[in-house]
């Protein structure tokens, strides 16, 4: 098996993903207009499909004002995951999330997530994240 370098899809996805992460963290909802393809399928329920209708909500969501700390990414082919720790000002514990996104194209055009409140330090002795 050959080492994946700078040009596989994977690292190619990677990038575009962080890179889409980083600036929606720091406040750059319109990032979400370039990367979404237009048909872009949301999985996580409540949430809508399509590009437009996905940054309508998301952009009244709390996740739109919320502190994003990136924790781990991993690539395969046509798949990113995130694996980060979401939280406010109400919130400081915090929610884990792991998004899934899959890319064609140069562009997300699936969604799936996984959420959960983080539990006080003395439930989880390891850790969560």
């Amino acid at each position: 098996m050959s080492p994946i370098n700078d040009s596989s899809t994977a690292t190619r996805n990677k990038h575009l993903v962080l890179d889409g992460f980083t600036r929606f963290a720091a406040g750059d909802i319109d990032v979400l207009r370039t990367l979404l393809r237009e048909d872009f399928v949301e999985h996580s329920p409540g949430n809508p499909s399509g590009r437009d209708a996905f940054i309508a909500y998301i952009a009244e969501a709390p996740v739109a004002r919320a502190r994003l700390d990136l924790k781990r990414v991993i690539a395969d082919d046509d798949h990113v995951v995130i694996h980060h720790l979401m939280t406010t000002d109400d919130d400081p514990r915090g929610v884990a999330v792991v998004d899934i996104w899959r890319l064609a194209g140069g562009q997300i055009v699936e969604h799936w997530d996984v959420v959960q409140p983080v539990p006080e330090a003395a439930h989880v002795p390891h850790g969560m994240l």
